[in-house]
């Protein structure tokens, strides 16, 4: 499976690590290179400078060829509007976003999209840790 993951923080590069040890194919592509170094040596992928709203960036990262995009970023807007880019106009298969706003997340996930909000995820788990 081919991947392309938005995003190289401790999420995406978490994700990126995963998905490569079970081995994927994937790109995972940040417009800092610092953030490369979260990566593990044993990491196989391409890791990639550049934003997955740039339509250069995306050609790089083979886009067109992706069976999954994933979009991890720290800001809202940039991952809704790269997922929305990869789905509509790469016609990606699976494409999943991470909105931190949980009303964001919610009005996004009822257009189609395959949302996670870590804050309601997080809540929740904190909610079961209290009731335990």
């Amino acid at each position: 499976m081919k991947v392309v993951i938005m995003g190289c923080s401790r999420v995406g590069a978490q994700l990126a690590a995963m998905m490569d040890a079970e081995g994927h194919k994937v790109t995972v592509m940040d417009i800092d290179p610092f953030s490369f170094k979260k990566l593990p040596s044993t990491f196989n992928g391409t890791a990639l400078v550049g934003s997955g709203i740039d339509e250069e960036s995306l050609k790089k990262a083979e886009i067109a060829e992706a069976d999954v995009f994933v979009a991890v970023t720290q800001g809202d807007n940039r991952n809704v509007m790269a997922c929305q880019i990869a789905k509509h106009i790469y016609n990606v298969p699976k494409v999943v976003c991470r909105i931190y706003d949980p009303i964001r997340e919610e009005t996004y996930r009822n257009l189609g999209l395959r949302t996670v909000s870590p804050t309601k995820v997080v809540a929740k788990l904190l909610r079961d840790q209290i009731e335990d």
